[in-house]
């Protein structure tokens, strides 16, 4: 039987899709579907601790990520991320963003559990997302 963990993990890399031009796009929808459901529940301050750990210890294998707090405005959250995928392949972005992602569920999950950490993971990226590799996201 497969496990929380792995269900989590699962389900991030069916939402990235094949690298392209366009993977930096994709991997800043993500991020902010997601935030949006995490400050409902921990507030911007306790999101942006999350975040910050999980750029610094996604640094050790992608040093060129930005560790700059997320901007207050949600228009610009993710400005300083972007900035760190520009410059960088399709292919580098896809598997930066990946272990970020992965970073952060995995800290997030051991402060509020698997099951809630799964259930907003679904809420902010659509109930059938462990189902759909590579799926289009909407820009919300």
């Amino acid at each position: 039987m497969e496990t929380s963990n792995l269900l989590r993990h699962k389900i991030i890399k069916n939402l990235l899709p094949e690298p392209t031009e366009k993977t930096a796009d994709t991997s800043i929808i993500l991020w902010k579907q997601m935030a949006t459901q995490i400050i409902l529940i921990v507030g911007e301050g306790g999101f942006n601790s999350l975040y910050e750990r999980s750029i610094f210890l996604t640094q050790s294998t992608f040093p060129w990520l930005s560790a700059d707090s997320p901007s207050p405005q949600t228009d610009h959250r993710f400005e300083d991320l972007k900035k760190s995928f520009e410059g960088q392949t399709p292919v580098q972005v896809g598997e930066a963003n990946s272990l970020l992602l992965i970073t952060f569920t995995d800290i997030l999950a051991s402060l509020i559990g698997e099951q809630l950490t799964n259930s907003i993971l679904r809420t902010a990226w659509g109930n059938d997302a462990s189902d759909s590799p590579g799926k289009e996201l909407k820009n919300e």
